[in-house]
């Protein structure tokens, strides 16, 4: 039976372990002779680059599809897709703007084909394995188990991404706070929701200042995500106080790392000053794009 990786809520604390282990283990030849899809509706950079070095690591063969070649419910239905791409390969991995995709592909493939969430608008799972493993690399050396306790503080708009690494944190066991107005700040419900887990705890507060007192690691995100384009003047004004800084950093552990999962807009949501440091870990991130999409192939596959 073939496993997804559609949110990390729907997986649980001894699933994202598990695939974080995957993930640093020796990369192996499970998928000698398998092909993945890799669906983009939106470009990528970070996330179609990573999936294909992981794919190949694995000895499989990744093939790229874009929006204009396969159009989901323009030139046929998701369903449909779903059941062509059964046909020809092991998993299929997608970057879709519809978090619904996810679901209706699933109840069409059922067990014939392994499904990856690579970004909705909802979740962004691939990300937040990376971010848990840089931060175990960089604090526990390398053992997520080991992060229960560590703050981290999310600034600014609360994205897919903010909504993954709090239920991954969560899971771990770790203490999260979220600072942001309340028209960017965690919404109610959705498909990745860290208000339902159980495990380490969770803060929305209002500042920033207060967001990161004494926090291990200050997390940032893009204000203006694509397709947001036109709200761009009233978001700058509405975030300006929530700049990664380094006044801002001030009020955080002296030895506090900062996190972004690009692309970065320099003077906006961060200071260059600070992103351009060693304090930073993005570049580490970047890098573990790789091991976080190995880890999850791997553990559909040998799991499964």
């Amino acid at each position: 039976m073939n496993r997804h990786v559609v949110t990390l809520e729907e997986l649980g604390g001894r699933e994202l372990a598990q695939i974080c282990a995957y993930a640093l283990d020796a990369p192996r030849d499970v998928l000698q002779g398998q092909g993945v899809a890799l669906v983009f509706e939106q470009p990528s950079l970070r996330t179609r680059s990573s999936s294909a070095l992981a794919v190949r690591s694995l000895g499989g063969w990744p093939m790229f599809l874009t929006d204009d070649e396969i159009g989901l419910d323009q030139r046929e239905s998701v369903e449909d897709v779903g059941r062509t791409l059964a046909e020809y390969y092991a998993f299929c991995a997608l970057r879709v703007r519809d978090h619904g995709v996810f679901g209706r592909l699933v109840e069409t493939v059922g067990d014939r084909l392994g499904v990856v969430n690579l970004l909705s608008r909802a979740a962004h799972p691939t990300q937040a394995v990376a971010d848990v493993l840089t931060m175990a690399e960089h604090f526990t050396s390398g053992r997520v188990e080991d992060l229960a306790g560590l703050r981290v503080a999310y600034v600014g708009d609360v994205t897919n991404v903010a909504r993954s690494l709090a239920v991954a944190l969560r899971l771990l066991g770790a203490d999260v706070v979220l600072g942001a107005p309340d028209a960017y700040q965690l919404g109610e419900g959705g498909p990745e929701d860290p208000r339902r887990i159980a495990h380490g705890s969770l803060r929305l507060v209002g500042s920033a200042r207060e967001a990161v007192a004494g926090a291990h690691v200050v997390y940032t995100d893009s204000w203006i995500s694509m397709g947001l384009e036109a709200e761009r003047g009233e978001r700058l004004e509405a975030l300006r106080d929530f700049q990664v800084s380094e006044d801002l950093l001030a009020g955080a552990d002296p030895a506090a790392v900062v996190m972004h999962c690009l692309p970065a807009h320099r003077g906006e949501e961060v200071d260059p000053q600070v992103l351009d440091t060693p304090r930073s870990l993005v570049w580490r991130q970047v890098a573990h794009r790789v091991s976080a999409m190995r880890g999850a192939l791997r553990w559909m596959k040998e799991t499964s």
